[in-house]
């Protein structure tokens, strides 16, 4: 007899959320990406606005394309060491100047203060 526990209930929804705020951070549209991992748009967007799971081959293409950590969400009470939000932010970092991260600095330090 089969004893596997076949109850496993996973929300899926915060991680669709996750998606589709990178996906929109990148200015792409549902029907973009559809075109690019080859699925209904329809599809993508019960993933990302009703909790639907993906397969798992489309599952690890959107969270690769769009650097998404799914650790926060899998693991919730453990600490992650870099949020998918601040891995975006940090690459989008990556491509400013010095002048440019000045602003983005003296930004950062007026919210710190404000938290104050």
């Amino acid at each position: 007899m089969d004893e596997r526990n076949n109850d496993f209930d996973f929300d899926f929804m915060p991680i669709g959320q996750a998606i589709k705020k990178a996906r929109t951070a990148q200015g792409m549209t549902r029907e973009q990406l559809a075109r690019i991992v080859d699925y209904d748009p329809r599809h993508l967007q019960a993933i990302e606005n009703e909790g639907q799971h993906p397969s798992l081959e489309l599952f690890i293409q959107l969270v690769t394309m769009f650097d998404v950590s799914v650790d926060e969400y899998i693991f919730p009470n453990k600490e992650v060491n870099k949020s998918s939000v601040r891995r975006r932010l940090d690459a989008q970092l990556d491509n400013l100047d010095d002048k440019e991260l000045s602003v983005i600095e003296a930004t950062v330090n007026g919210l710190c203060k404000a938290k104050e």
